[in-house]
């Protein structure tokens, strides 16, 4: 189940004459993304690289959703001991396992999956540790706070790059915690903030990805992230795994982005070069 009402939120929202409509009384959101110009071209990446962490999920056909249920189904379409070869046909909804979230997926008109620039998916890496914060508190949300700290410690946040969040959650992904939905159906694990968010834009950061379920905290009933960031021209992945064999800084992340024409996301390999 999901957070009471926020699928028939999501569902009216993410239709095109839905957010025509709704735009209008999403009043932050829209100035948020206006006030800040379209994301820069990256940074070259470096030429040469050690290793390659893979921050994919594999996915299968009971890995968790937003939604609670299963959005992947694999109908077997061939054989080999009877066709000489195998193949399946593939039954999924794209925001499903470790995934792209396009501009397009919280916006009326923006870029589709398929019309990201290469030069914004293969991007500076950085890694904000809150795994403390999110043991404590199940809600957390990365603050502006966190991203000064992080500053503070470790440089600016990278022009034209992605930050992560390290939440820890992506050690559950094989549990109930994963959702971590109560009894009423809301699901509580951490996500970042709008006011985060901001932050990163006025840096000019290209795209965030998470550990969890979401770009927003599982408790959210506004999608206050997604309605911040992506209609900025912005990307987000959520549902990454082995974030702690990433370093804080000095990675870059490959985004194997689907290119489906018109695709609001979908599933990706996505790659951190170390």
């Amino acid at each position: 189940m999901c957070v009471p009402g926020c699928q028939e939120t999501v569902a009216r929202r993410l239709s095109r004459r839905g957010l025509l409509k709704g735009l209008a009384g999403v009043t932050a959101g829209t100035a948020a993304f206006t006030a800040f110009p379209p994301p820069r071209a990256a940074r070259a990446a470096p030429a040469s690289f050690d290793r390659a962490v893979d921050l994919t999920h594999a996915l299968m056909e009971d890995f968790p959703t937003f939604f609670g249920k299963p959005q992947l189904e694999m109908e077997r379409t061939a054989e080999f001991s009877k066709d000489g070869f195998n193949m399946f046909t593939w039954h999924l909804a794209e925001h499903t396992g470790t995934h792209l979230d396009a501009p397009l997926h919280f916006s009326a008109d923006g870029a589709s999956a398929d019309e990201l620039a290469l030069d914004q998916l293969v991007v500076p890496l950085v890694v904000v540790d809150v795994k403390q914060q999110a043991a404590d508190d199940a809600d957390y949300q990365v603050s502006v706070e966190d991203l000064k700290a992080f500053e503070a410690a470790n440089g600016a946040l990278p022009e034209g790059g992605c930050v992560a969040m390290n939440s820890g959650w992506g050690a559950y992904v094989a549990e109930k915690k994963f959702r971590n939905a109560d009894a009423d159906g809301a699901m509580h694990f951490p996500g970042f903030s709008k006011e985060a968010c901001l932050y990163m834009m006025e840096k000019g950061v290209v795209g965030i990805a998470v550990d969890t379920l979401s770009l927003d905290p599982g408790a959210s009933k506004g999608f206050d992230v997604h309605y911040t960031w992506l209609p900025s021209g912005r990307w987000g992945i959520e549902c990454l795994a082995n974030l702690d064999e990433v370093p804080t800084t000095g990675a870059t992340i490959v985004v194997g982005a689907p290119k489906i024409r018109g695709a609001t996301g979908g599933p990706s390999r996505v790659l951190a070069l170390v």
